[in-house]
């Protein structure tokens, strides 16, 4: 039997993770546009590797073109939504468990990646909406030995090279780091990998799957 290699890196997604889920300001919105619930998602998960969303990740697109890409899209699923509405949504609150949680993590001497699909021009995951927010996300963002951008390399998750490139970086295997995100598409390539992965649905649990990983307490 071949033994397990031991765990040198916890690789934190940012939007969903560090932040809380857009998907709750999606639902907000959804409701106060009577559109049918989950329906920002569905466009999203509709040729979820070329679309309007994909594309802008990548930075092959810019935010004009999005908006304008979006729209079609949305349409076409029966609906009139905008993607330039859609881009203030983005953006989450910082969750101060989290990032107590990464920068202990950090203490124990495991080296810590941020792997985010975001998007060019300063919007996605980490999008900024006021100078105090910028400092909060910029202070967060400082703690990570590397950030993994997908508008800034053109490959997002869950294509298999953007982890290997955060391997790369960090100089490990894949079966020596944790994963944590809140989309099981990013993480079912990561485990197909060797890599330990932990759905992020709910802080308290996550966080308590990482802990009985990598042998590290968390205050609650």
């Amino acid at each position: 039997m071949v033994e397990a290699l031991k765990i040198k890196a916890v690789l934190w997604d940012f939007g969903g993770v560090i932040l809380t889920s857009p998907f709750e300001a999606f639902r907000r919105f959804e409701d106060s546009r009577g559109l049918p619930r989950d329906f920002l998602r569905k466009v999203n998960a509709t040729n979820p590797h070329t679309n309007a969303w994909a594309r802008f990740e990548r930075g092959e697109v810019d935010a004009l073109a999005f908006g304008a890409l979006f729209q079609v899209e949305a349409r076409a699923l029966g609906q009139d939504v905008h993607g330039r509405d859609i881009l203030p949504l983005i953006s989450g609150e910082v969750r101060p468990r989290m990032v107590a949680a990464l920068r202990k993590v950090k203490a124990q001497a495991f080296k810590v990646a941020c792997l985010t699909n975001n998007m060019p021009l300063g919007h996605g995951p980490g999008m900024a909406v006021s100078a105090e927010k910028a400092a909060a996300v910029a202070e967060v963002m400082a703690l990570f030995d590397h950030v993994v951008e997908s508008s800034k390399v053109g490959i997002r998750k869950p294509e298999p090279d953007f982890y290997r490139r955060a391997c790369d970086l960090l100089e490990i295997a894949p079966a020596e780091a944790v994963f944590l995100d809140d989309l099981g598409i990013n993480l079912k390539p990561a485990a197909a990998m060797g890599m330990r992965t932990i759905k992020v649905e709910d802080p308290d649990k996550a966080l308590a799957d990482l802990s009985a990983i990598i042998g590290v307490e968390f205050e609650a």
